[in-house]
């Protein structure tokens, strides 16, 4: 079932994704080489603690941490470790928070220094995809006119989108319903309405779209071994005009 927000509730929301932002831009400037994703796990924390937010993620499913970092062919939900980045890595960081019993949620993709032009475009066409996915998500539309609009665009760039996760909606839970898928034919599922709040997280893949999950039962890498991007915002659909994205960051990540 379809949760629609009050305007107090969005508003409370507002809250933890702000939080979750704030976090991540202060995570996003020690990527570095030789920093491990352990240690950026443990300023996530910190940070979310400090600001009388609680880490959405740990202990949710009995996931042990507060962060997600994902490394180059890792796609989604890696579990932070004693691995140091190296120049020229890329990494998914995913991070929610908990503010007054409810959920923000959002991810970026980060270079460790300079990378490829080919990796560079990668993260550029995933943060587009996301931009025009959250264009659709106005009164009226339909929900996969989100998903063409993602699917469309990273296609048209020759990437794959990953079919086995999708976003969702949020709310007193992380996930809600109704699924957001980043693929699929427009004007398709339920029609949008004023306080859907919805995370939109387009997972991109530079070869094939396949992945497989680890043996820690989190993480999940791209079957071919090629790299993969991601990003996501919360963002709660308004009685007119454009969404409103709950998660904005204050600058661009890339």
């Amino acid at each position: 079932m379809i949760i629609l927000k009050t305007p107090a509730e969005i508003e409370i929301m507002a809250e933890a994704s702000r939080v979750v932002a704030e976090v991540l831009e202060i995570i996003r400037k020690e990527v570095r080489s030789g920093v491990s994703t352990d240690d950026l796990d443990r300023l996530a924390e910190k940070e979310i603690l400090a600001r009388g937010a609680v880490p959405a993620f740990k202990g949710y499913r009995k996931y042990p941490k507060t962060l997600c970092t994902s490394v180059n062919e890792q796609v989604v939900h890696g579990i932070p470790s004693g691995r140091k980045l190296k120049a020229g890595d890329i990494i998914g960081l995913d991070l929610g928070a908990i503010v007054g019993g409810f959920y923000g949620d959002s991810a970026m993709t980060v270079a460790v220094g300079p990378v490829a032009d080919s990796v560079e475009h990668l993260l550029q066409v995933t943060e587009e995809a996301l931009d025009l996915g959250i264009k659709q998500a106005a009164v009226g539309n339909r929900l996969t006119d989100i998903s063409h609009a993602v699917q469309q665009h990273v296609e048209a760039a020759g990437y794959s989108i990953v079919t086995e996760f999708v976003g969702h909606g949020i709310g007193r839970q992380l996930h809600e319903e109704p699924q957001v898928p980043n693929y699929g034919k427009a004007g398709q599922g339920p029609r949008l309405q004023s306080g859907m709040v919805l995370a939109i997280e387009p997972m991109v893949n530079m070869g094939g779209s396949e992945v497989r999950i680890l043996a820690d039962r989190w993480t999940a890498v791209t079957a071919d071994g090629s790299w993969s991007a991601h990003f996501e915002h919360t963002i709660a659909i308004q009685p007119s005009g454009p969404a409103r994205i709950l998660s904005r960051r204050l600058a661009r990540t890339i």
